[in-house]
């Protein structure tokens, strides 16, 4: 079976620190990886590393099979990413849909409908500015893209920091019932709250994997 994730002995070094030392990771489909650690363990570097924002120092990394630097696109095209804030984007919201439907080809129709799942009603704000909306209008919607376009890997950055109760189970409903074969990442300081969905927790501090271990 191909990885989805795989980083062997990445080094990524920031003024002379060594923000990633030595880090191999496999990530297999079907596995949902809750990544923790205290701030400053290498989390966000490593997943800004396999989403090709920084050039690495050392290692190789692959992303559905993809190096990606030299086929960022590729993996782009692969992966969801939810930042825990989401960006200051300008958009509307129609505008945003149709961007996204034009850019990665999913049907806006599916994204209104995962969006109605997590009970947020996208036809009554088509005409907001993205970054008007609440936090946790942001967040759902968000996820609704992400969803829509059925990634082969989620990496999602303290996915219910912004979602009240009701929105967090319908979330893990939605995630539950997705029907093919893909990765979840899952970058959380609390394990509890994405428990059920978690099947392996890979901690991190000082740059390293200090523990591996499945759920």
């Amino acid at each position: 079976m191909a990885a989805i994730v795989e980083a062997k002995n990445v080094v990524k070094t920031f003024m002379g620190v060594r923000v990633l030392d030595d880090v191999s990771l496999r990530i297999d489909p079907g596995e949902k990886v809750a990544m923790v650690g205290p701030n400053g363990a290498g989390k966000t570097t490593l997943v800004r590393s396999l989403l090709g924002f920084y050039h690495i120092d050392g290692g190789t990394i692959r992303v559905a099979g993809h190096d990606p630097i030299k086929a960022r696109t590729d993996v782009l095209r692969e992966v969801s990413f939810i930042p825990q804030l989401p960006p200051p984007v300008r958009l509307s919201v129609s505008e945003l849909l149709t961007f996204i439907e034009r850019s990665t080809g999913t049907p806006q129709a599916r994204i209104v409908a995962q969006a109605e799942a997590m009970e947020l009603d996208i036809r009554s704000h088509r005409h907001k500015p993205f970054f008007k909306l609440s936090g946790g209008m942001k967040q759902k919607l968000l996820i609704a893209i992400a969803l829509a376009r059925r990634s082969r890997l989620f990496v999602f950055d303290e996915p219910t920091a912004n979602l009240d109760p009701a929105a967090r189970e319908h979330f893990y409903r939605l995630l539950s019932s997705l029907d093919y074969e893909h990765a979840t990442i899952f970058i959380t300081h609390r394990v509890e709250e994405i428990e059920g969905l978690a099947n392996r927790k890979v901690t991190m501090d000082l740059g390293k994997v200090v523990e591996d271990e499945t759920l």
